[in-house]
């Protein structure tokens, strides 16, 4: 562990990616392929294989109190040490004694991972964190624990580490990117480079693949500017979502790869009769029918690009119904147990856009245009089922209860509508359309193009517009991550309440400015500090800033009543003092006018 260890600081040391791969090339060819194999999930930043559901469920606050008690150091001087590092890895690696006897190996630590993960209770997880660290150099201990924390931060990706892979073991790049995405497992990945059988990887389902990324557009003009043959969605206020079904099993996967299944329980009995195997991807969203749940015409309705319905597509569009707003969603984010009442008043629907795999094939490479006509037959098949079994008076696996009498609320599977455009105007046309529906804009998608998971490039456009800006005034800040270690970059703002006697938060942003403001503003938090609370800071209240949102939603997670989604730091209002920042009523009016725009 401790080559391992300062393979990492070699790593960390450098911004030149061709050294940092060599450096880990080096270290692979140093390995026998059990250790190489596990490193490589290590210099990945995880404990397990991305696959894998293991987790270690060690909280942050009994690793700071394990790291505290075995350093014997105040908690001032480990604030102090986290404030300066950034990380508690880093603060390990700085606050705990020196050991020279201790000889822990990669292999150790991972069964040690195993046993911490096996264990229940946070008693016992703590015991055995506490034996570890006990048993580590402090190099060592610094890697351990940024490796729990799931923050390795030495600038490697899981790109680089592929790249390694590629160059330790004489293979082609794609060839290594491939299994490894097949597969969810960079150290299975690394054993089979090894032993050069990379054409033997399969997918493994039930692993999410990486989504496919947009990248924002400002103008009509600049969404027809990289293509001209383009497929055009309404992009909607949800929660983008893979689907992952095989024999009857479903699984949902959110865009940061969690597992979010149990939060719309619903949908898993809509999708388990598909008539393969097949992953796709779509947007959850909370909907409104425009008649009862039941009806067939909600079930895989669909507009397609091959089909070219531009005529037909905006009373198409209506007749589906229409998206509600994200903070009903929300509601469900993170729920172990729907209600069934919150079943009945929120329901949902997945609104499906692509397919990656079917029937045992990855349609990655296929054109938009080709994976559209296998996602229409797919889904048309599966809804010719269900109108075939809508007699049927008891609720199956894998079918949708069509009877009003059945217990639970069926869900609508929904072929996203797809539209054209020529010409600017007519993009400019259907995205205040989309906004009229409640929705965020438009994706503009080449229709030539493949499916590049984890990818942001031109060939999926996003149009979207700010709901509005507000003068805020900022209360408290934070320190920063990564490369904003000791500068705080994180500022909490508020609004004034009603008669302006008191400032309520209404959120949080942390983009938007240039690091020298960053750097000039630090200077200025520091000097007008109220209450040094260690990583956060309570500020005087004299700094306005103008933040955009796209849209605002209620929230009891700050005294405000309300929180802005997507929020940035348009700039610095040195030119208004904080009695000049807006009111709560501000919020009320834009809250109310997001509503009518919504239809709500």
């Amino acid at each position: 562990m401790q080559r391992f260890a300062k393979t990492c600081e070699a790593v960390a040391a450098t911004t030149k990616k061709l050294e940092k791969v060599s450096i880990v090339g080096d270290y692979f060819k140093s390995c026998v392929i059990d250790e190489a194999a596990i490193s490589a999930v290590f210099l990945s930043g995880r404990p397990f294989p991305a696959w894998e559901e293991t987790t270690l469920q060690v909280g942050g606050r009994s690793l700071w109190q394990i790291v505290s008690e075995l350093s014997q150091k105040s908690e001032g001087e480990i604030s102090t040490a986290y404030r300066r590092r950034g990380d508690l890895g880093a603060v390990a690696g700085d606050v705990l004694p020196q050991r020279t006897d201790q000889n822990l190996t990669v292999l150790e630590i991972e069964r040690a991972f195993r046993q911490i993960a096996a264990a229940r209770g946070t008693g016992s997880k703590d015991v055995l964190v506490r034996e570890l660290l006990t048993h580590a150099t402090p190099l060592e201990a610094k890697y351990i624990v940024k490796i729990i924390t799931g923050d390795l931060r030495i600038g490697l990706k899981e790109s680089l580490v592929e790249e390694a892979i590629a160059k330790t073991y004489a293979h082609p790049l794609p060839e290594v990117q491939r299994a490894n995405m097949l597969l969810g497992d960079i150290g299975e990945t690394t054993r089979l480079a090894a032993e050069n059988k990379l054409s033997e990887a399969r997918m493994r389902l039930f692993h999410p693949l990486g989504f496919m990324l947009a990248s924002p557009i400002e103008s009509p003009e600049e969404g027809l500017s990289y293509f001209t043959d383009a497929a055009i969605e309404d992009k909607y206020d949800g929660i983008r979502a893979q689907a992952h079904v095989s024999s009857g099993e479903v699984k949902l996967f959110s865009r940061t790869r969690d597992e979010i299944t149990e939060s719309f329980p619903e949908l898993p009995g809509a999708l388990a009769g598909l008539p393969h195997d097949a992953i796709l991807d779509g947007e959850i969203v909370a909907w409104e029918y425009p008649a009862k749940p039941g009806d067939t015409r909600q079930i895989v309705d669909q507009v397609s690009p091959h089909a070219d319905k531009t005529e037909s597509g905006e009373q198409h569009v209506t007749n589906l119904g229409r998206a509600r707003p994200f903070t009903i969603l929300q509601q469900r984010l993170g729920r172990k147990r729907v209600s069934d009442k919150m079943l009945r008043e929120s329901p949902v629907a997945y609104l499906v856009f692509d397919v990656l795999y079917l029937n045992g094939e990855l349609v990655l490479d296929r054109s938009l245009l080709e994976r559209a006509r296998i996602l229409d037959e797919l889904l048309s098949a599966e809804r010719v089922r269900h109108e075939d079994t809508r007699t049927q008076r008891t609720l199956k696996q894998g079918t949708l209860a069509f009877d009003s009498d059945a217990p639970t609320t069926p869900a609508s599977i929904i072929r996203a509508p797809v539209f054209r455009a020529a010409f600017p105007e007519q993009l400019e046309e259907l995205f205040v359309s989309a906004q009229s529906r409640g929705n965020e804009g438009l994706m503009i998608k080449d229709l030539n193009s493949a499916y590049t998971p984890g990818k942001r490039g031109k060939s999926w456009l996003k149009m979207k517009r700010e709901l509005a800006t507000l003068d805020v005034v900022v209360t408290a800040v934070e320190y920063g991550h990564g490369k904003r270690i000791g500068v705080l970059s994180d500022y909490t703002y508020a609004v004034w309440d009603t008669n302006k006697d008191r400032l309520v938060n209404i959120g949080k942003a942390y983009s938007g400015l240039t690091d020298a403001e960053i750097a000039e503003m630090t200077k200025w938090f520091l000097d007008h500090t109220v209450d040094d609370q260690g990583f956060r800071l309570v500020v005087e209240p004299k700094i306005v800033l103008e933040v955009a949102f796209n849209n605002m939603m209620k929230s009891d997670r700050h005294d405000s009543g309300y929180a802005l989604r997507f929020p940035r730091i348009v700039r610095l209002r040195s030119d208004k003092s904080p009695e000049d920042a807006d009111t709560i009523e501000r919020v009320r009016e834009i809250w109310t006018n997001q509503g009518k725009r919504a239809g709500l």
